[in-house]
C-alpha cells in the first residue's frame, strides 16, 4: 500500500525518522504521535485530518539518543539544506541571466528551472527524474513506454473560473500513489524507467500544435540518432532536423512528430536550455556538446540539490509494485458482465442472443496481437487469426469482428461506450439467419495494476440476398 501520497511531513516531525523498505516499515520511536496531514495541489495550506499514531520498535534498541542531540542534529540537516538551497537559487539565477543575454528571444522561450510539487514546494525540475528499475516487473524500454501510457491523463484539478493550467508536477511516490497525473508526470516517469535500462534519457519541455505547453521524453543513440517518446501513448517518432542552409530544391525530411517548439531538456543530473536561433523541432540539434547550441547547467550545482542523499526534504525513491491483480479472473468476470449487457440490450429489441463459444475463444489471438503491438511496435500474429476465422466461418457466412481498447474495468461504461460506435452496434443489433455472437475480453496487467483491457464483439451470419 502506497503510504505519504497525500502527506506533507516537515522534516522536524517524529515522523521524519520512519523508514520505508519495500512495503515493511520499522519504526524507531516508542511514543504516541497526532500528526496533521496537509491537502495536496491548491489545498496544500489547509489541513486534510488529524492522525494519531503509536510508534515502538522490536526490539527495542540498546542505546537511547537524548532529545537534545535528536533535535541538535535535525537543526543541523535543515540548516544544511536550506544552505544548499539558497546557493542554488543564487546559481540558477545567475544562469538565467547570462542565458537572456546570448539572445533577447530567450525570454519567450519554455526553460522550466523550478517547479511547485503537490505540497505547494518548489524544486528543482532535475528532482523529479531518477534512475529507476523496475526488477522483473518490466521487460524492456517499450514496454516500460507501454506501461506508462496505461496511467490516466488527468490535468490538476482548478478551483474557479479561466482556462489558466494549474502548476503542479508530483514527485513520483505521490503519482504513482494517485495512478494519474499530468504529462509532465508521465514524462518524468518514462524518463527514469529508460534511465533505469541504460538509455541516455532526457525529458523535454516546450510545446505541441496551437502552442500547448507539453513534455515528452528524448532519447540519444550511441550512433547520433534522436527519439521521441511521447509518455502519455507509447508512441515513438524518430528526430530528422531540416537544415536551413540547404538549397532550395534539395530534399528535406518531413517532420514525424507531433511537438512544435523545444526549450529545455533534462534529466536527472543534466540541464539544458536551447540556444538555437530557432527553438522549433523540426530545425533543433541534439548536440549537447556544442555550447552555441545548448547551455548548461553545472552539474555539479544540481547534485548538491538533485542527488539521492543531499537534501533531506526531498521524498524517497519509491520501487514500482507488482501487480495484485489476477488477469485471468478479471477478464473472465468482465466478459461475463459483457455477454450479460449484450443479452439485455437483444432482448430490448426482441432479438434473440445465440454465443459461439468456440468463435469467441478465437478472438483471444487477435487481442493478444495488438497488445504485442502496442508494446513492441511489431504487428504478428493476424494471419494465424484470420486463417482461425476462415475456418471458423462456413460458406456462404460474413463475418465481422470490432476490437476496442479501455484503461478501466467498468463493464456498463465499456458497453456504452462501444454503442456510440456505428460499426459495433451494427453488430450487436445484428439481424439475419443463423446468427451467432461472440465477445472477448483479455486483460494486460502491468506494475501498480496499471491494465490494459482489450474487447472484441463479432458476430458472423448467413448473408441473405
Amino acid at each position: 500500500m502506497r503510504i505519504c501520497q497525500y502527506m506533507d511531513l516537515k522534516p522536524e516531525h517524529p515522523l521524519h525518522m520512519i523508514l520505508i523498505h519495500k512495503q515493511n516499515i520499522f519504526f524507531v520511536l516508542k511514543k504516541v504521535v497526532t500528526m496533521s496531514f496537509s491537502s495536496t495541489g491548491s489545498e496544500c495550506k489547509v489541513p486534510a485530518g488529524v492522525l494519531t499514531v503509536n510508534l515502538e520498535l522490536y526490539p527495542p534498541p540498546a542505546v537511547t539518543l537524548s532529545a537534545d542531540v535528536i533535535s541538535t542534529q535535525r537543526s543541523l540537516e535543515r540548516t544544511r539544506t536550506a544552505e544548499k538551497d539558497r546557493l542554488f537559487l543564487v546559481y540558477a539565477k545567475q544562469w538565467w541571466r547570462e542565458f537572456l543575454e546570448i539572445r533577447a528571444s530567450h525570454q519567450s522561450k519554455l526553460v522550466k528551472i523550478f517547479a511547485q510539487d503537490e505540497n505547494g514546494v518548489n524544486r528543482p525540475v532535475c528532482s523529479y527524474v531518477h534512475v529507476l528499475r523496475a526488477g522483473r516487473l518490466l521487460e524492456s524500454s517499450r514496454h516500460a513506454a507501454r506501461f506508462v501510457s496505461l496511467l490516466p491523463h488527468e490535468r490538476t484539478p482548478v478551483l474557479g473560473g479561466g482556462t489558466g493550467k494549474q502548476e503542479q508536477w508530483c514527485s513520483l511516490l505521490a503519482f504513482l500513489g494517485r495512478g494519474k497525473g499530468d504529462c509532465e508526470d508521465h514524462a518524468t516517469l518514462l524518463c527514469s524507467l529508460l534511465l533505469g535500462f541504460g538509455l541516455d534519457a532526457y525529458v523535454c519541455v516546450g510545446t505541441k500544435a496551437k502552442g500547448v505547453p507539453h513534455a515528452w521524453v528524448m532519447t540519444r543513440g550511441t550512433d547520433g540518432t534522436v527519439t521521441f517518446w511521447e509518455s502519455l501513448t507509447a508512441h515513438r517518432y524518430l528526430h530528422r532536423p531540416v537544415d536551413p542552409d540547404a538549397p532550395p530544391l534539395s530534399p528535406q525530411p518531413k517532420p514525424s512528430s507531433p511537438y512544435r517548439t523545444v526549450g529545455c531538456v533534462f534529466n536527472h543530473q543534466t540541464f539544458m536550455a536551447n540556444c538555437q536561433p530557432s527553438d522549433a523541432v523540426e530545425l533543433c540539434v541534439f548536440d549537447f556538446q556544442n555550447p552555441s547550441r545548448w547551455k548548461a547547467m553545472s552539474e555539479e550545482a544540481l547534485r548538491s540539490v538533485c542527488a539521492p542523499g543531499s537534501c533531506s526534504s526531498l521524498p524517497p525513491l519509491p520501487p514500482l509494485c507488482a501487480p495484485s491483480l489476477d488477469p485471468a479472473a478479471a477478464s473472465n468476470q468482465l466478459e461475463m458482465e459483457m455477454r450479460y449487457l449484450v443479452y439485455e440490450h437483444r432482448k430490448d429489441l426482441d432479438l434473440g442472443t445465440v454465443w459461439d463459444d468456440h468463435l469467441c475463444y478465437l478472438l483471444s489471438s487477435a487481442l493478444s496481437a495488438y497488445e504485442m503491438e502496442r508494446c513492441t511496435g511489431v504487428s504478428c500474429g493476424n494471419e494465424e487469426f484470420q486463417d482461425a476465422v476462415r475456418r471458423a466461418v462456413p460458406d456462404g457466412h460474413t463475418f465481422k469482428g470490432f476490437p476496442i481498447h479501455f484503461l478501466h474495468r467498468n463493464a456498463r461504461r465499456a458497453f456504452a461506450t462501444c454503442l456510440r460506435s456505428p460499426f459495433c452496434e451494427e453488430i450487436l443489433c445484428c439481424r439475419g439467419d443463423s446468427v451467432r455472437l461472440a465477445v472477448r475480453v483479455w486483460i494486460f496487467v502491468y506494475p501498480e495494476n496499471a491494465c490494459a483491457v482489450w474487447l472484441m464483439f463479432a458476430c458472423k451470419y448467413r448473408s441473405v440476398l
